[in-house]
């Protein structure tokens, strides 16, 4: 337990960081992509529980969604079948596609409003229950 404590706090530590790093130089905004494998299959392949993931998602890092989350089905090859979802934010956009083959995701959440990228990476691979995931952070600026 206690290395998932100190994993969580050093995370906590560096998003931090991000977010302080975002202000400080005056960052257009924060762009994190995450990928998380071995998801739930059932999760991923059903747009109702796509669609709860994004109000969730919305209300932790308190980002106001703009319109309705659009989740489309589509994808002739196996290899890219799956949901692709948008959501505007009034601070930007999030995005995602859920491949099917391989049961992962791939989430991209980019905001003028600060906010923790690991906070996100650790609620979205608990929701889709993935095994494990990458979190690759950029601001823009």
């Amino acid at each position: 337990m206690q290395n998932v404590q100190q994993k969580e706090k050093s995370n906590t530590e560096k998003g931090l960081y991000i977010m302080n790093e975002a202000i400080f130089s005056n960052a257009w905004g924060i762009s994190s992509a995450i990928d998380i494998y071995n998801c739930n299959p059932d999760t991923i392949r059903d747009a109702d529980a796509i669609r709860r993931f994004v109000v969730e998602l919305c209300d932790l890092i308190e980002m106001k969604r703009f319109g309705e989350t659009q989740v489309v089905h589509f994808g002739e090859d196996d290899k890219v079948a799956g949901y692709s979802m948008v959501q505007l934010i009034e601070t930007s956009l999030i995005s995602g596609h859920f491949a099917n083959q391989s049961n992962a995701v791939y989430l991209d959440v980019f905001s003028c409003k600060p906010y923790l990228p690991e906070m996100v990476q650790n609620f979205s691979e608990r929701f889709f229950e993935g095994t494990h995931s990458a979190l690759n952070i950029s601001l823009r600026k």
